[in-house]
C-alpha cells in the first residue's frame, strides 16, 4: 500500500509481435498488451499483403479467374481453384466427368499432405527441434516431386479448369502416386513417435492454448482448429467432387489444446494417404473435361475443405464474361477470433507456437 492508500497495480506494456518475426512464416501483426510476462489482450492489425485480387477478378474474364484464385495461396492453390470452378459449374449447370472428380480429389489430398507436413516442420522449428524439422520436410519433398511429375509444378499446379481438369494421370503415374503415398505413411510412423511421446514436444504443446468446444463453436472455428476441440466438422463429408464415393470420417481430437491440434494434422496425413489410394482404386476411365458454352448468370456459394478448414466462395454473375462480384472467406480469417481468445492468459514465450497452431495463411486472408 502506498501513502495514498491505493494498491499498486502492475503496469501494462504493449509489445508489437510481427509482421516480421524469426518464427513466423506469415506477416501476421499483433499488438500484445502485457502484464509482466502474461498477455491480457491481443489486438490484430491486418492488411500488410493485400493485393486486390478480388477486384482483379471483376476485370478479367471468368475463365481467366481460375489462374488468379490459384495464386491467392500457393499451399492450397488446388482447393482455391476447385472452389471457384465448382461455383461456376453450378451456375452454368456443367456436369463434370467422373474421372475429373477423382483426379481433383487426388491432387487436393496431395496438397493437404504437403500443407500439413510443411506445418509440422514449422512447428518443430518453432521450439528449436531442428532435426525433427528436417526429417518432416524431407518427407514433404516426396509430395512436391510427385506433384511436379504429374502436374508440371511443385506448388501451383494449375490442374483445375471449368468443366473438369486440364491434365490426366496415366496408369503408371497413378501407381507411382500410390507407392509414394505408402512411403510417406511409413516415414510418418517413425516421426509420429516423436510428436506423440517426446518430452520437448509435449512440454511446449500440452495444455497450451486450450479452446473449449463451446468457444470453438461460438467463435466459428473451422478445420483442425474445430476438430481438435471435438467438433466433427469436415466439408468433404458433404460429398463434393468424388468424396461422396470414398469411405472416411472426420479426424477428431478432444484435448482442445495445441497438442490436440498437432495430432489432428498428423492423423489427417494418414487419412489423405488413404483417400488417395481409395481414389486411385476407384477412378473410372473417360473424359477429363467438357466444353464450356455460354456465360454464367446468378448467385452461388461454393465451399470446399482446405488444409486449414472451410473456404467459402461467393460468386455473382450477370450473364457477361466478367463476374459482378467474387467474395472469398478463407479459413484463417475464421480462425483469427479463436486465436485472440486463446492468447489472453498465455505467456509471451508461448505466442509463436499458439499462432502457428491455427496454421495462419495471411496471403489467403488479405488477398
Amino acid at each position: 500500500m502506498g501513502k495514498s492508500g491505493k494498491q499498486n497495480k502492475s503496469a501494462k506494456t504493449v509489445i508489437p509481435f510481427g509482421p516480421q518475426h524469426p518464427v513466423l512464416p506469415e506477416p501476421l501483426h499483433l499488438k500484445l498488451v502485457m502484464e509482466d510476462e502474461i498477455i491480457v489482450e491481443a489486438i490484430p492489425a491486418i492488411g500488410y499483403v493485400h493485393r486486390g485480387l478480388e477486384k482483379l477478378t471483376e476485370i478479367k474474364e471468368f475463365t481467366q479467374n481460375v489462374f488468379i484464385v490459384e495464386r491467392i495461396c500457393g499451399i492450397c492453390s488446388v482447393m482455391h481453384a476447385q472452389a471457384y470452378c465448382q461455383g461456376i459449374e453450378t451456375l452454368m449447370n456443367i456436369q463434370v466427368p467422373d474421372r475429373a472428380k477423382y483426379l481433383r480429389v487426388i491432387w487436393a489430398e496431395l496438397h493437404r499432405i504437403h500443407s500439413h507436413l510443411l506445418w509440422l516442420g514449422l512447428l518443430a522449428d518453432a521450439f528449436g527441434f531442428e532435426s525433427l524439422f528436417m526429417q518432416v520436410w524431407r518427407n514433404r519433398e516426396k509430395v512436391m516431386d510427385i506433384m511436379e511429375e504429374t502436374a508440371g509444378g511443385r506448388v501451383i499446379i494449375s490442374v483445375n479448369t471449368i468443366g473438369g481438369t486440364r491434365r490426366d494421370m496415366s496408369p503408371e503415374a497413378l501407381r507411382k502416386v500410390a507407392v509414394i503415398a505408402d512411403e510417406i505413411k511409413e516415414d510418418m510412423k517413425e516421426l509420429e513417435k516423436v510428436f506423440m511421446a517426446d518430452y520437448t514436444v509435449k512440454h511446449r504443446l500440452v495444455g497450451v492454448g486450450v479452446l473449449e468446444p463451446d468457444l470453438a463453436y461460438e467463435f466459428g472455428a473451422v478445420g483442425p482448429m474445430a476438430r481438435a476441440s471435438g467438433i466433427k466438422q469436415d466439408l468433404r463429408t458433404t460429398g463434393y467432387a468424388a468424396y461422396g464415393e470414398l469411405d472416411f470420417e472426420p479426424v477428431v481430437e478432444t484435448g482442445c489444446d495445441s497438442y490436440a491440434r498437432t495430432m489432428v494434422r498428423l492423423r489427417e496425413v494418414y487419412q489423405s494417404v488413404d483417400l488417395i489410394k481409395q481414389a486411385i482404386g476407384k477412378i473410372p476411365d473417360g473424359e477429363i473435361n467438357v466444353p464450356v458454352k455460354g456465360m454464367p448468370k446468378g448467385e452461388v456459394i461454393s465451399r470446399v475443405e482446405q488444409p486449414r478448414g472451410e473456404v467459402l466462395y461467393y460468386l455473382k454473375a450477370n450473364g457477361t464474361k466478367n463476374l459482378e462480384r467474387l467474395r472469398i472467406r478463407t479459413p484463417t480469417f475464421a480462425n483469427i477470433p479463436t486465436l485472440l481468445k486463446m492468447l489472453p492468459g498465455s505467456e509471451l514465450a508461448d505466442v509463436p507456437v499458439l499462432i502457428l497452431t491455427i496454421d495462419p495463411c495471411i496471403s489467403c486472408t488479405e488477398r
